[in-house]
């Protein structure tokens, strides 16, 4: 558990000598190796002066993988002189976490050393295993660094959040990326160099772009194709060709998890970008997921409810072709399918927008839920019997098509107490503009205060309808 230092040879689990992963082997020894995140270790920022000062506080590393989380980890642990103690949140418990503080109390008391206690996916613990870490970082037997890839505002409970500090680390640069290739190739200790590798600058740039912002993954790949180009001291030096990248690059490389913050901040981006009427963007996020491997019913769900949400009466053509292409998809599948879907987003982010409907449907809601069981005006009652009718149910309602323009003006349909509330107001764009041109019209008439024709219904006395 007690990080014992570098080492090129590990024991595997039967006990055999193994050459460690190259991705393992290049870990930065120092911070001036360390490539990327100047934006919390660059001059001037809280965990550099943290440093400068020689201690350091418990805090979450909040980022993708392969961005450096754990390496960051042991490198600050170094800079300020502390025992490094390093457990998963998947297999450990609250057992470990005991045995953790009795070892760092140990040490405390024997040499005076602190001890920094890294927690690899903290998100995983529960919230009785987050609580037991409380009281040792409150009292100082621990300095907590954990580590995720999943949001801490929903994943870490609040009480450990108030006492870490959250640092969100950030997809490497493709430059950051071919640093590191570059490095691997030149080192003939812990790197490729021992073997005369070759691989044309060309081909370690598609590497560090393709690696899509992680480390590990950039150097297990280059790993990987010197693996198939022939490995190292196998007579002539081995050289990385494209037929040896392309074979490693042709797995999709896209992060995508489905359920985590990387799937709803995709989906995120596409549903903004076709309400932002940008159909090149949404072409590419939809790409993105469908690439990735999101499943399109859900992708076509989600357009369906965004033909109703951001478009609405400005265009009502858009819910059936969303609808459209999700029956078009299930009737061909993948990958012909998707065409449609693609269809679909790119008429939704060209058409007239508006969320009046869902302005005003989310309004009545609110009123629905919170104004009580307000009673339904007596002349829009329905009257089947005689004795409703008798008790004044539906007196005096007015059959709309015998109307002047089949509109009874000045009448009203809402509870007494929301009269002249409005929760429908259409947009100025696409059809609510005749839309909203013809409510003004209407509304016109009833301010004129047009007398109630009272003639009956056809089929009743009392010009009921139900």
């Amino acid at each position: 558990m007690v990080d014992s230092g570098q080492q090129e040879i590990a024991l595997d689990s039967g006990g055999h000598k193994a050459v460690r992963p190259l991705a393992d082997r290049m870990r930065p020894a120092t911070l001036e190796e360390y490539v990327g995140q100047a934006h919390i270790l660059g001059p001037d920022k809280p965990l550099t002066r943290a440093l400068a000062a020689g201690r350091i506080h418990s805090m979450i590393l909040w980022g993708p993988p392969g961005t450096g989380k754990t390496t960051l980890a042991r490198l600050l642990a170094a800079r300020v002189s502390m025992r490094f103690v390093q457990i998963s949140a998947v297999m450990a418990g609250v057992k470990d976490i005991r045995a953790a503080v009795a070892e760092a109390r140990e040490a405390s008391a024997r040499s005076n050393n602190g001890t920094l206690l890294f927690v690899d996916e903290v998100h995983r613990f529960n919230k009785a295993q987050q609580d037991g870490l409380l009281p040792y970082v409150e009292d100082g037997t621990l300095v907590l660094v954990g580590a995720t890839t999943e949001n801490p505002s929903f994943e870490v409970n609040n009480a450990l959040l108030s006492r870490t500090r959250t640092y969100v680390l950030r997809s490497l640069e493709p430059a950051d990326i071919r640093r590191l290739i570059d490095r691997a190739l030149a080192d003939a200790e812990r790197g490729l160099a021992a073997g005369g590798l070759i691989m044309a600058d060309s081909l370690r740039e598609t590497l560090a772009a393709r690696a899509d912002g992680d480390a590990r993954r950039a150097l297990n790949l280059l790993e990987l194709a010197v693996d198939i180009a022939g490995g190292q001291g196998s007579g002539a030096a081995p050289e990385v060709t494209q037929a040896e990248l392309d074979e490693v690059l042709s797995s999709g490389l896209r992060r995508f998890d489905k359920g985590g913050d990387y799937f709803y901040d995709q989906m995120s981006a596409l549903h903004k970008s076709i309400r932002g009427t940008d159909p090149d963007a949404t072409l590419y996020w939809l790409s993105r997921m469908l690439e990735a491997g999101c499943d399109p019913r859900y992708v076509a769900r989600r357009l369906t409810r965004m033909a109703s949400e951001d478009i609405g009466n400005a265009d009502p053509r858009a819910l059936g072709l969303a609808l459209d292409a999700w029956q078009t998809y299930e009737r061909l599948g993948s990958p012909e399918g998707e065409l449609a879907l693609a269809q679909a987003a790119v008429y939704l982010a060209c058409a007239p927008k508006s969320n009046a409907v869902y302005a005003g449907f989310n309004a009545a809601w609110r009123d629905a839920r919170t104004q009580g069981s307000l009673e339904v005006p007596m002349h829009i009652r329905n009257a089947p019997t005689g004795l409703m009718k008798d008790l004044g149910y539906g007196e005096g309602y007015r059959y709309a098509h015998n109307e002047a323009d089949g509109y009874a003006a000045g009448d009203t349909y809402l509870p007494e107490a929301l009269v002249g509330t409005r929760y429908y107001e259409p947009v100025a764009r696409g059809l609510e503009i005749k839309i909203g041109e013809k409510l003004a019209r209407l509304r016109m008439q009833d301010s004129q205060g047009v007398q109630r024709d009272t003639r009956s219904h056809p089929d009743g006395a009392s010009g009921n309808s139900s």
